[in-house]
């Protein structure tokens, strides 16, 4: 059976990096993996999406609207975007980080108010203030691993698994603090 994951945030967020976590537990697992990232104007603060797709057999790497398992994502407003995408018994773990987007910085939009609750009507949502538990743990880059140990128990590995990846993935001047941050939100 394919495992379907979505990564939604904002440019510079980490989507990336914890893509390539994904990866490479899948990898590392023996599953048969397929990796798709999509950059909207990442640079510019704009939307990116990356899909992970496991199993014994996996044929393409996109995820079809209402088959993600888990939608990881960055920030509030992504969360809403790319809510179709969850399976009806599908996991929402979002960051309750607010970045305007330029439409709403220019005026041109307002930024919707009560996302999170809203979501919490139609899926089952699991939300952290991770970017004020990263500060806490003294590196606010840290937070989309804080993020991902969240959505982490809501997969098919174990603590030790994630671990030793985060471990050969991160640069090794951060393994300490990515680990303590993983941990944060996966027992948190």
């Amino acid at each position: 059976m394919t495992k379907n994951i979505m990564i939604v945030g904002v440019g510079g967020q980490g989507t990336l990096l914890t893509s390539r976590i994904l990866g490479g537990i899948t990898l590392d697992a023996g599953y048969d993996v397929k990796l798709s990232e999509v950059h909207g104007m990442a640079q510019r603060g704009g939307s990116v999406v990356t899909f992970v797709r496991y199993g014994e057999k996996v044929a393409e790497p996109i995820v079809e609207e209402g088959q993600a398992d888990v939608l990881i994502a960055f920030e509030k407003l992504e969360a809403l975007r790319y809510a179709h995408f969850l399976k009806k018994d599908g996991v929402l773990v979002v960051n309750e980080q607010r970045i305007e987007p330029i439409t709403v910085v220019t005026g041109a939009a307002s930024y919707p108010e009560h996302i999170v609750e809203g979501l919490e009507q139609e899926h089952t949502v699991y939300k952290i203030d991770a970017m004020a538990e990263a500060k806490k743990l003294g590196n606010s880059k840290v937070f989309n691993i804080i993020v991902l140990g969240m959505a982490a128990k809501h997969m098919d590995f174990s603590k030790e698994a994630w671990l030793e990846i985060i471990e050969k993935t991160v640069p090794p001047k951060t393994v300490d603090i990515n680990k303590k941050a993983f941990l944060k939100g996966y027992e948190g």
